[in-house]
């Protein structure tokens, strides 16, 4: 089934293919400068660290819903051996294997495609079973720090969590923005909360995972029209599952992967840092959140730090 119209015509209204050159492989990374980083470095006032990394676990967030991403399988494969002989210092080793889109991570430009493309025009085919993502692989995004800003869409609708069918609307992001008392601009990282966490936090992995509220495909222009540099939320599809149009798949994704070249992330625990940005009232903060840099790799893991 092709895409429709209407996706095309958004698509065509966020394409930034071009803008930073041809060869260009980090998309609206690009849009984090010097000084923007300057600016977020200069905002932080009381020094209070958020984590925003769910713990690596073998019972983690994922269910077998999406084929082959598996949840962390740790194994030691030393225990206090004396490697250098007898009497020598002893060392543990531990070794995982994992989805790296399995917990709290960011998706690579390369992680969608769609009608044969990926980012800037390249063939969906530089993905490859052997070398992973030829061309913007998620190593490509050496440093992600920026300034946070927190849009808590749940505390702004007087919730604790959206609804499972609630389609993140631009409107939501501006009440968000009230809220928050500052206005999204160019380079920062968006912060989507819906409080769909929480379930999983409560233990109920399924509920967590289907259905679940997120973010709208008419939200890829409002993120175009700010000059977002990344954007992550709290859920484990990012857009709303089931889709809100029937049929259209991770049309955000590819929006925001694809036509924009705007990384995004799931899985991250926002619940702290919305609990923290109310009492400080404030709603901007330092993030730093890069990657672990797999070369070829459509996705990696990440343990984003909030700083206020």
């Amino acid at each position: 089934m092709s895409l429709p119209d209407a996706f095309h015509e958004i698509a065509k209204r966020v394409n930034n293919w071009g803008r930073w050159g041809a060869d260009d492989e980090i998309g609206t990374l690009n849009l984090i400068t010097d000084e923007v980083v300057r600016e977020a470095a200069a905002g932080v006032r009381a020094g209070r660290r958020i984590p925003l990394a769910l713990p690596l676990r073998q019972d983690g967030v994922q269910t077998g819903m999406i084929p082959g991403r598996v949840n962390p399988l740790h194994a030691m494969v030393q225990i206090n051996q004396e490697i250098f002989g007898p009497g020598t210092v002893a060392c543990s080793d531990d070794a995982v294997t994992m989805g790296l889109q399995a917990g709290t991570h960011w998706d690579a430009l390369p992680h969608v495609s769609h009608s044969g493309r990926l980012y800037n025009g390249r063939p969906a085919g530089t993905v490859t079973a052997h070398g992973g993502a030829g061309f913007a692989g998620m190593a490509t995004a050496r440093h992600i720090v920026s300034r946070g800003v927190l849009l808590d869409v749940a505390r702004a609708r007087g919730v604790e969590r959206l609804d499972g069918a609630h389609a993140v609307t631009p409107e939501d992001l501006e009440a968000a923005e009230e809220l928050a008392g500052t206005r999204v601009r160019a380079g920062d990282i968006v912060l989507v909360r819906t409080g769909q966490m929480g379930l999983y936090l409560a233990g109920d992995r399924h509920g967590y995972a289907h259905p679940s509220p997120g973010l709208s495909i008419r939200t890829p222009e409002w993120f175009h029209a700010r000059d977002a540099a990344a954007v992550a939320n709290d859920t484990l599809t990012f857009e709303i599952f089931p889709p809100e149009i029937e049929d259209l798949w991770l049309a955000v994704h590819a929006l925001h992967l694809v036509e924009m070249g705007m990384p995004q992330g799931q899985n991250w625990n926002l619940e702290k840092l919305s609990t923290v940005c109310g009492q400080e009232e404030r709603y901007a903060f330092l993030l730093a959140a890069t990657p672990e840099p797999f070369v070829g790799a459509t996705g990696a893991p990440v343990a984003p730090v909030a700083v206020l």
